[in-house]
């Protein structure tokens, strides 16, 4: 018999999840009763639908950072006291976001609590996150994150199990009273989907007819390491070579685990140096990808659009279920909507989240999705994918390269002729002072609401429309209200302004810029020479600097 205790505790502000949980610096979590607190409220949250905490089975995993360890163990100590009848738990905690979105749909849960700050660094002065999953494996909806909030702003009492502590390193079954903890290896679920959506075989074949054919995988010491090494090593018989830093660690080995040009340089200049083929990195948590081959940058934009181009010849999966509907969050390009007017599929813009696309999925309206933050998704699972969209990728290679040899930029290239190309790029400024970004988006707002800036032109670019981004969900009514600042061009391009949340310090500025060609001279251009006008139109409209006193951006993607 397991003794529940109940202990007094008092609510801690600003326990509001967004749309990835609840993130914070390590320091913060680590206050007395701070998790137990949000631990307890997630799990009286989760909604009766899907049968609520108790009799519930939980699948828990998490990228392994820092501070892990004694949150699995309060995960434990809350769910004995919330009634929780079963807890599937990756070896050491261990488990990818997008793999455990596939165990909680493949064994039917209830939900799952993934311990996570996704690509944010990890270690004791750094970032923690804890995040709530439903049954259909995507994150939870604001119905079901407004009530955790709601929660923890009136929790009074604890209930608690006095258990010694729980050992995670072991594979098998173990009971605590009524609760059931089995430990999986959270690898194989995993790898046995995505060898039902891909032709390994194809893949396979290819790097044994290609053996000069170089590729390097870099897990940025997160947890996609093992998944890498399991694909590319064992699967695919590649040599050690071709992966790199695939040892989860609880602080990423000191890196930024954010797969983007500036974080992930160590693989950029690996590929540049050894003339490789093809470079691709995950994240922390193992949903955000980057692709790169020689001298070549796919933009997630390209990325997303090229993988629909390519699903129903490439990807055994579509040619199965066919492509229903793409879709993209808002500040993402406007590729993939090309792809799909060419298919004659309906097409979606969304605000940033996962979530979005997850309700066009359930309702059988979206097959692929992306978002320009390295995020790039298919209705397989209900989170995005990181090692999905590498295997997507291999995939069109191997079968762009049935014909005749096709690097990573003549696809590129060939995608561009087809549809024209859409010069995107971000511009970061992390860590902006909160109240200052407010206020430049606010004067925006208001010109906007004024209506002081459709007509005028700017650096030879005059505004055909500017608003604050809407969005009615088609599926569920829901109204998502002041997504982003959007200023559109008469001719097509645009400039996006967006206050991001998912740091946990100060604010971070994301400044997008768009420009469409139909130039064929123009196709090779780079892409920061191609949108420099664009750029600094942007800069002036927002008056960035004079309100950040930020002169560059953190980073550029």
């Amino acid at each position: 018999m397991v003794n529940i205790v109940s202990v007094s505790t008092k609510p801690f502000e600003g326990q509001k999840p967004g749309t990835s949980g609840l993130r914070k610096r390590v320091k913060v979590f680590q206050q007395e009763n701070y998790t137990e607190n949000f631990i307890q409220s997630t799990l009286e949250a989760i909604p009766e639908a899907d049968g609520g905490a108790k009799n519930a089975t939980l699948v828990i995993g998490g990228d392994g950072r820092y501070y892990s360890d004694e949150v699995l163990q309060v995960i434990v100590k809350c769910s004995l006291g919330q009634g929780v009848s079963k807890l599937v738990v990756g070896r050491n905690g261990i488990v990818s976001t997008p793999a455990a979105s596939n165990i909680i749909r493949k064994r039917k849960a209830t939900g799952g609590i993934l311990l996570t700050a996704s690509h944010n660094p990890g270690g004791p002065e750094n970032d923690f996150g804890i995040k709530y999953n439903c049954s259909n494996g995507g994150p939870a909806p604001e119905s079901v994150t407004n009530k955790i909030y709601e929660l923890t702003k009136s929790i009074k009492e604890l209930k608690l199990a006095e258990i010694p502590k729980v050992d995670f390193s072991e594979l098998g079954t173990q009971h605590i009273g009524d609760l059931t903890i089995e430990i999986i290896d959270g690898v194989n679920d995993y790898v046995e989907l995505m060898k039902e959506i891909f032709d390994f075989n194809l893949i396979k074949s290819f790097f044994e007819k290609n053996k000069d054919f170089k590729m390097l995988f870099d897990g940025m010491n997160g947890v996609t390491g093992p998944y890498g090494q399991r694909l590319f090593v064992e699967e695919f018989g590649l040599g050690q070579s071709s992966v790199m830093r695939c040892k989860p660690l609880p602080d990423f080995g000191g890196a930024h685990p954010d797969p983007n040009l500036t974080y992930a340089h160590d693989l950029v200049e690996a590929v540049d140096k050894q003339g490789l083929d093809f470079g691709a990195a995950s994240d922390g948590d193992g949903d955000r990808n980057m692709i790169i081959g020689k001298k070549a940058f796919v933009t997630p934009s390209d990325s997303v659009a090229i993988i629909a181009h390519y699903a129903k010849d490439a990807i055994p999966y579509f040619k199965k279920n066919g492509i229903k509907g793409l879709a993209r969050s808002m500040p993402t390009s406007q590729a993939i909507d090309l792809v799909a007017k060419k298919m004659g599929v309906e097409h979606f813009e969304v605000p940033t989240g996962w979530k979005f696309f997850g309700n066009l999925m359930d309702a059988g309206r979206c097959s692929i999705c992306g978002e320009e933050s390295f995020g790039t998704g298919s209705d397989h699972i209900r989170e995005k994918d990181g090692l999905w969209a590498v295997l997507a990728w291999l995939s069109i290679i191997a079968y762009a390269n049935k014909e005749k040899h096709t690097s990573v930029q003549d696809i590129l290239q060939s995608h561009y002729q087809t549809y024209g190309r859409n010069f995107f790029s971000r511009y970061d400024y992390e860590e902006v002072d909160g109240k200052a970004a407010d206020n430049m988006v606010n004067r925006l707002r208001q010109q906007i609401e004024k209506n002081e800036l459709s007509n005028k032109t700017v650096g030879g670019f005059t505004i055909d429309k500017a608003d604050d981004f809407e969005y009615l969900d088609p599926i569920d009514g829901s109204i998502s209200k002041n997504q982003g600042v959007r200023i559109i061009f008469k001719d097509g391009s645009r400039i996006i302004i967006r206050l991001s949340g998912t740091g946990s310090q100060g604010a971070t500025v994301r400044l997008y810029v768009e420009k469409y060609s139909n130039d064929t001279s123009e196709y090779t251009k780079e892409t920061q020479s191609a949108l420099k006008p664009l750029i600094d139109v942007a800069l002036e409209l927002s008056e960035l600097e004079k309100f950040t006193g930020r002169t560059t951006p953190t980073v550029i993607t």
